[in-house]
């Protein structure tokens, strides 16, 4: 019994007693079988040595933390502000899961964010920032210093009928601006939603080489499916390079480590050692003027730590995978090819910073590529290489725990998709083929290829 106990809840499938097949173990020797809502939450800790048991354990705790505004007894956790979107990673991404948007006109966005941005690129090709509100609009500020405004959501609801004659409502966000502290937004300003993505398995996706991400692209071509996946190019703060991008929504991010100091510095409005300006845009006068303790707030030693527990997640095991729906969705996936970007198998390399993460195969269902996904999803925002209607192929891994985690089963960048056949029916550009063999398969066989992704 002790040792089943152990399967399930605390090592999540490492070693010889791990029973389940190769398909299943999503994460290689980062899978765990949990399937209650804290799977999203488990750690490898067989995979750790007792000191980096240590270190995993500060980081989850200043993952859940809520931060406070200097000076504070406990200096610590206190850094917040001056302006920020909320006082905890856990606010936007509870149970390390999905965010999600508001469902009704006038509900505040708890795990979502609007990216702002005005034409052109700056120096080291990301998005030009709005010149008054910086690259997000931060919704609270700190005692003397306003919040910046509030932004929200309309939804737009749209009708598709598929050639069976099932008719599918969609919906797409329309955003207007509230109680602007700093006067009305730049003339030229476009704005993106997006919501929080899930936290774990990013160690093995930064551990995927550089090399192989190429040589997927570069068989995309050959292939000449129409299928043209690019890997985004990003400035690296830490090598001061341009590098491939793997993470948020556009690739935008290099790692793990620059991922999290950016959510820290835009999100909760943190300094660390990448990141070590307050982020107060000249323009907000009361932002630029609020005193702070020394920066950076966060120490390197304290990132690290956070690096680590995001290092050490495990991803949820696969589902009823010998299913015969599942198994017929499964090669659906695959014949329509949907696969084609959601790739099923990736291998990770030498990976010195957390060698444990090296030599894993891994089922992610992502290529780490971007794609055109057509006009209808286009956000208009250029981010290094990336377009305005390019997305970075979301891994999948995980996703049929989501209403179970998190309580919801809302998809893409925007949450506009509230399950996984409205997110298939938004996919164009590179995507139209799958997606319109997709919709010329019965209803029974479209079933099956959500049976399929409920299983991951």
């Amino acid at each position: 019994m002790k040792k089943i106990v152990c399967l399930l809840i605390c090592i999540g499938g490492v070693g010889q007693s791990w029973s389940a097949t190769a398909p299943a173990r999503a994460g290689g020797d980062f899978t765990t079988l949990r399937q209650d809502r804290a799977a999203y939450e488990e750690i490898v800790w067989s995979k750790l040595e007792k000191h980096q048991q240590t270190l995993v354990s500060a980081g989850r705790s200043f993952v859940r933390q809520t931060w406070v505004v200097s000076p504070s007894l406990n200096p610590a956790v206190a850094g917040l502000g001056p302006t920020y979107n909320r006082p905890s990673c856990i606010s936007c991404h509870p149970h390390n899961g999905r965010g999600q948007p508001p469902e009704v006109f006038g509900e505040p966005m708890r795990s979502m964010l609007v990216r702002l941005f005005v034409p052109g690129l700056d120096r080291h090709g990301g998005p030009r920032h709005e010149p008054v509100y910086g690259d997000q609009l931060n919704e609270f500020g700190v005692p003397g210093v306003p919040g910046e405004g509030e932004a929200r959501i309309q939804w737009i609801s749209l009708y598709k009928t598929l050639p069976d004659g099932e008719k599918i409502e969609l919906r797409r966000p329309e955003i207007t601006f509230h109680n602007l502290a700093c006067g009305p937004l730049d003339d030229a300003v476009m704005a993106s939603p997006r919501v929080a993505s899930a936290m774990y398995g990013l160690g093995l996706l930064e551990a995927v080489p550089e090399s192989d991400i190429m040589a997927i692209a570069d068989e995309q071509r050959r292939e000449n499916r129409g299928v043209t996946g690019t890997a985004n190019r990003v400035w690296d703060v830490t090598s001061r390079r341009s590098v491939v991008g793997r993470f948020g929504w556009k690739a935008n991010q290099p790692t793990v480590r620059q991922q999290i100091a950016a959510a820290l510095a835009g999100d909760m409005g943190i300094t660390t050692p990448l990141f070590p300006e307050p982020n107060c845009p000249p323009a907000q006068t009361a932002c630029v003027m609020q005193k702070n303790d020394t920066h950076p707030e966060l120490s390197r030693e304290t990132l690290d730590s956070m690096v680590l527990y995001h290092y050490a997640l495990a991803v949820p095991a696969r589902r009823n995978q010998d299913a015969p729906e599942v198994r017929h969705g499964e090669k659906l996936f695959t014949e329509t090819g949907c696969a084609s970007c959601h790739r099923s198998e990736l291998k990770t390399g030498n990976f010195p910073e957390f060698p444990a993460l090296s030599g894993q195969t891994v089922h992610p269902y992502t290529d780490l590529l971007l794609h055109d996904m057509g006009e209808g999803l286009a956000d208009g925002r250029p981010d290094g290489i990336a377009s305005g209607r390019q997305w970075r192929t979301p891994p999948l891994w995980g996703m049929g725990l989501l209403e179970k985690i998190n309580e919801h089963t809302t998809l893409l960048h925007d949450g506009r998709a509230r399950n996984p056949l409205e997110a298939i029916l938004w996919h164009d550009g590179e995507a139209q083929d799958a997606r319109e063999r997709f919709e010329n398969l019965s209803k029974a066989d479209r079933q099956a290829i959500i049976q399929f992704l409920q299983s991951l």
